[in-house]
């Protein structure tokens, strides 16, 4: 998660809101998506992760002191998960228990909520800056990433209990279960990824990433035992799942906060601050290809995908540039237009 403050600078290689979410891309592309829908999500105009479920058809949006939750088919918001003051990051969804997981950062808990009702059911002790949340179903354990004090919270759902925490070892970001018994996680304070057997709840692996600044967004494709993660300097990795090895660098956008993939098509994305989504296509397990980049909206940051339609979900608002703040001040330098928040639905074409 890129702190929301905004700590980000107007150099970012596309023109300031030059990217609209309406607008086609520049050139004929092997990959093409559209924009199908808009859901107006309006104050607060603050967000971060995003959560598709397959069970229910919709997404889980963490926004601001709630998650929003809204229908993937007909874009009408069905609920809100409310009071949760310290603001919500991650979202975790166990349909066999009918219930979801996310967190309140700032008091360093998370909260189990039910599915059908959307009330919160259970307050869980995590640490400072409980952030991203992974539910892994080989091991059927809810994995709460605290970001700053870098360490893992394991739940077990069926009790709602803390069952381990795992030393990080430094500051971490995104995590991803690729449901084969390992749980990875973007260590951004040393530029690796750990991997943890979620038997044991035991880092097994620490691979340090030579060419990757600060690891944020993070997907796997467990046929093919690979990890895609975004970094800060521009480039996503692709990192062997057994050796640590990375088999490919590719180049995305500024201010990657989220990877997704769709196993249908064989497709990583990148979403970018800068407005757009770098799409590459998986042609083998160590060889990728870019095929699009699809013009989403400036701040649109983090995605989530269907993983049977393709479609993906990005959250945005309508920025401005902070004429008050200093040049140099990049953590003021923009801001959102109150009430401007909002869900983009993009379906692939082709």
């Amino acid at each position: 998660m890129h702190k929301l403050g905004i700590s980000l600078t107007v150099a970012i290689g596309v023109p300031f809101f030059a990217a609209s979410a309406t607008q086609a891309t520049a050139a004929p592309t092997r990959a093409q998506y559209e924009l199908t829908k808009t859901v107006k999500l309006g104050a607060p105009d603050r967000w971060d992760y995003l959560t598709f479920d397959p069970s229910s058809n919709r997404v889980f949006i963490s926004h601001s002191d709630r998650v929003t939750v809204v229908d993937a088919k007909s874009g009408k918001i069905v609920g809100t998960v409310a009071d949760i003051p310290g603001g919500t990051h991650g979202i975790g969804i166990v349909p066999a228990v009918d219930r979801g997981y996310t967190d309140d950062g700032k008091a360093g808990v998370a909260w189990a909520f039910d599915l059908k009702t959307f009330k919160k059911v259970a307050e869980i002790k995590a640490q400072a800056d409980a952030d991203g949340i992974a539910y892994d179903r080989s091991s059927g354990h809810i994995f709460v990433i605290d970001g700053d004090a870098g360490n893992i919270t394991v739940i077990d759902p069926k009790t709602n209990a803390v069952v381990g925490t795992i030393d990080g070892g430094g500051g971490l970001e995104f995590g991803v279960a690729d449901g084969l018994g390992h749980f990875f996680v973007n260590g951004a304070e040393k530029g690796e990824i750990l991997r943890i057997d979620t038997a044991t709840d035991k880092i097994d692996a620490n691979w340090h990433l030579a060419d990757c600044q600060s690891p944020h967004g993070m997907a796997v494709d467990p046929r093919t035992h690979r990890i895609f993660s975004s970094c800060e300097n521009k480039k996503l990795v692709v990192v062997n799942a057994d050796t640590g090895a990375v088999v490919a660098s590719l180049p995305i956008g500024t201010f990657s906060d989220a990877v997704a993939f769709d196993p249908v098509r064989k497709r990583i994305f990148s979403s970018n601050f800068d407005g757009t989504v770098n799409v590459f296509a998986e042609n083998g397990p160590d060889t990728y290809e870019a095929i699009a980049t699809i013009p989403t909206k400036m701040s649109a940051r983090t995605m989530t995908v269907d993983p049977k339609t393709g479609t993906l979900y990005l959250v945005a608002a309508d920025m401005k540039v902070n004429e008050a703040a200093q040049p140099s001040d990049f953590r003021h330098r923009f801001t959102t237009v109150p009430g401007s928040t909002e869900l983009l639905m993009f379906s692939p074409t082709r």
